[in-house]
């Protein structure tokens, strides 16, 4: 898996290409949570290049989601696609988390 971040009008944007499966979901933990820790309170992630994602990617989600609630913050999932969205849906994660279609919806709704 890959992480790319860019700052774009006050919030962070990570980008997630390949797998969000049980190896790689502590990498991503550790990056949203270093993020959080230094201050940051909106953040999107997108996971447009996602093509696959378990209940361990939920998971590190769901973790980033409390721990910006707990700081003041949101965060934004977008560019489901159709795998991930079923994923989310059939889990009842859709209703927990915020999920818009495209970034730029996203970062307009902050």
């Amino acid at each position: 898996m890959q992480i790319s971040e860019n700052m774009i009008e006050g919030v962070m944007v990570l980008r997630l290409e390949g797998k969000l499966d049980t190896q790689c979901s502590p990498e991503a933990e550790e990056h949203l949570t270093r993020l959080i820790k230094a201050g940051e309170t909106r953040i999107i992630v997108n996971l447009e290049k996602i093509d696959y994602i378990s209940s361990s990617g939920l998971r590190v989600l769901l973790v980033a989601a409390k721990q910006l609630k707990a700081a003041g913050g949101q965060l934004r999932i977008c560019g489901v696609n159709d795998f991930v969205k079923e994923v989310f849906e059939i889990s009842g994660f859709a209703t927990i988390i915020q999920t818009l279609e495209t970034e730029a919806e996203a970062l307009k709704d902050f």
